[in-house]
């Protein structure tokens, strides 16, 4: 399952989204009037980088945010049994954040037109899945197991996944390409901002301060205008 706390234990922003406690996914045609995504009720993760694509792209979609209460029901109903998903008029629900993010990605300039820079991206947004991957059992681990866990991917796993992202960043910036903001931005930047508030224990704020392009990127998300327009609803 995909938790909304599971990232920094953030709690939703005072914006205006539709919350819904139970929604059943039609797995052979939505019949959606327009796009719509549902995730967990708060602004992390998997779900808010698709949030931010759908948004970056002009896309007037439904934000459907559901409860943790609410998700063993919806579970089964899901293609995966995971969120986000998303609905497209006319189509079968999508699922699975990298496949969802490039098709709104080509579908509004987000993410390159060659097939080969195209796999490029796409290998940097395997490698934000493969952090989420390696940190994410520590979340139900009990205190003294989740300790020495975090402490070893602190002492090994984490430093190596910053700087092999770090050598795959352009170097003139500030986004993984260069000068374009795409998908794979919005995935970084969740992942660098997971740790910066300092709410994951046993992981400093600053463990991937060392890595000025990863960095980079994370700012420069953070700091564009249609990023801070959403944040500010």
């Amino acid at each position: 399952m995909h938790s909304p706390t599971a990232e920094n234990g953030e709690v939703p922003m005072g914006t205006a989204r539709r919350r819904s406690d139970f929604r059943v996914f039609d797995m052979e045609k939505s019949h959606v009037t327009r796009p719509k995504l549902t995730y967990f009720d708060a602004p992390t993760s998997r779900g808010e980088e698709c949030r931010l694509a759908l948004h970056l792209a002009g896309i007037d979609f439904e934000d459907n945010r559901i409860s943790q209460a609410s998700w063993p029901a919806l579970k089964e109903q899901t293609p995966y049994g995971q969120l986000p998903v998303l609905e497209l008029p006319g189509q079968a629900p999508f699922a699975q954040t990298n496949p969802i993010l490039v098709l709104i990605g080509r579908r509004h300039g987000l993410h390159p037109t060659d097939d080969v820079e195209a796999a490029r991206h796409e290998a940097m947004m395997q490698h934000v899945e493969e952090l989420r991957h390696n940190v994410s059992p520590t979340i139900r681990m009990g205190d003294a197991e989740k300790k020495a866990a975090r402490e070893a991917l602190v002492a090994g796993f984490m430093p190596a996944w910053g700087e092999h992202a770090e050598r795959n960043l352009a170097t003139a910036g500030p986004f993984f390409a260069g000068a374009k903001v795409h998908v794979v931005d919005l995935k970084l930047h969740m992942a660098v901002r997971w740790f910066l508030g300092g709410k994951v224990d046993h992981i400093p704020a600053t463990i991937f301060s060392a890595f000025p392009r990863l960095m980079g990127v994370h700012d420069a998300v953070r700091d564009d205008s249609r990023v801070k327009a959403w944040y500010a609803k």
